[in-house]
């Protein structure tokens, strides 16, 4: 058996069958258009089509979905902050039609990286984690007890909303000082360049000048990673994990990031027990949301 999965961001979606051992096969991907609900339906159907034409539908166990939301699990809907043209769109309903006779499961696709890195990845064994994806955005997911933390709607875990500066810059949320507007490689980017960067406006650029000894750009990073370091102290106070698995683009910065992120968290987490926090890479690279999507439907308990 295995599971049609299918990953919805921002810049790209795509499509694979997954397999229990957490092989991805039959990959397919396009960018994500911009325009209406439908156009963006059209998109995802056609890579779920292609994957559907090199498998025997009989033997799939069902459809995982990995999506930027917010989503509304009891509503079966979408409404991805960077894909406009989707507002409450139904997509559960849409994929039992293209996929009939298939049960089918969404979760936010940070939650999928979380999901999947504990099954097949960083977080193997790990009963109590945070998956941590830093890239355009910051998304996080929360495994406790070996399961998902989603929440009621499907939303718990939404670490790159919480405000860690009061007087903050805004972010799109509609928040002040959230993480995201802070510590996304946008942000960093942004911050980078306000403050006299000189080079290309984007997180590679300024990664590759921190290197260099460029003293913008190393704060930049250092200012990304207080505000996640936050972040992580006041969930290990919360919920009292040790471990988090940390993936997407930016994270590619390594220690520029992960160094400044290790001295935040001994910095705001002030109780001990909180105190004792492992950072994970995550192992499981542009895959992750596949196989976490997959892993709703073959690790499901």
């Amino acid at each position: 058996m295995f599971a049609i999965a299918l990953d919805i961001g921002g810049t790209k979606i795509a499509a694979a069958a997954v397999w229990p051992d957490g092989s991805v096969r039959h990959r397919a991907q396009v960018a994500t258009p911009e325009g209406s609900g439908d156009t963006v339906w059209t998109a995802a159907a056609g890579v779920i089509g292609a994957v559907l034409h090199d498998v025997d539908i009989a033997e799939c166990a069902g459809v995982g979905v990995a999506t930027a939301g917010p989503i509304d699990l009891v509503a079966g809907t979408v409404s991805p902050v960077n894909i406009p043209g989707w507002r409450g769109f139904p997509i559960v309903d849409h994929l039992r039609a293209t996929v009939p006779g298939c049960d089918v499961r969404i979760a936010g696709d940070a939650v999928c990286m979380a999901v999947g890195e504990h099954w097949r990845g960083a977080g193997q064994g790990c009963d109590d984690m945070v998956g941590i994806v830093v890239s355009t955005g910051v998304g996080g997911g929360l495994i406790i007890g070996g399961r998902p933390l989603v929440g009621p709607s499907g939303n718990a875990g939404h670490l790159g909303h919480i405000s860690v500066d009061l007087d903050g810059p805004p972010c799109a949320c509609g928040g002040v000082g959230c993480v995201e507007a802070i510590a996304s490689g946008r942000s960093i980017a942004a911050w980078a360049v306000l403050n006299g960067f000189g080079g290309e406006q984007t997180a590679i650029a300024v990664a590759e000048a921190a290197r260099a000894g460029d003293t913008v750009a190393i704060a930049a990073f250092d200012r990304a990673g207080r505000a996640i370091g936050s972040m992580l102290a006041g969930t290990a106070t919360v919920l009292d994990v040790h471990v988090a698995v940390i993936g997407g683009g930016v994270a590619d910065a390594g220690e520029l990031l992960l160094a400044p992120i290790r001295r935040s968290i001994e910095r705001y987490a002030g109780l001990a027990y909180a105190r004792s926090f492992e950072l994970r890479r995550a192992a499981l690279g542009a895959d992750a949301g596949l196989v976490g999507a997959a892993a709703l439907v073959l690790a499901a308990p």
